[in-house]
């Protein structure tokens, strides 16, 4: 009954802040591998969940964006740059 689209993407906010919880004050090669892991799973079933209710294809959404990055972010100008594509 709580798998509708908002509850689902709090859900998944929440969930990410539990990822990030686990570097907090840490460095990266600090952070428990297997807390990651959990958190990581949490994190995907829920995205997944929110593609299946909307009947979307993981695979061509993910490699629309990539696409749309890469035009965005053309190497030759992005590349070693943190700088926002508007900046490029």
């Amino acid at each position: 009954q709580f798998h509708n689209p908002k509850d689902l993407a709090i859900a998944l906010s929440l969930e990410a802040s539990e990822l990030l919880e686990n570097f907090l004050w840490k460095q990266p090669h600090e952070a428990d591998i297997e807390k990651i892991k959990e958190e990581l799973a949490d994190v995907f079933a829920y995205a997944l969940l929110i593609a299946k209710h909307y009947e979307l294809n993981v695979d061509d959404i993910v490699m629309k964006k990539i696409a749309q990055n890469a035009l965005k972010y053309p190497a030759d100008k992005a590349k070693g740059s943190a700088k926002k594509y508007t900046e490029l």
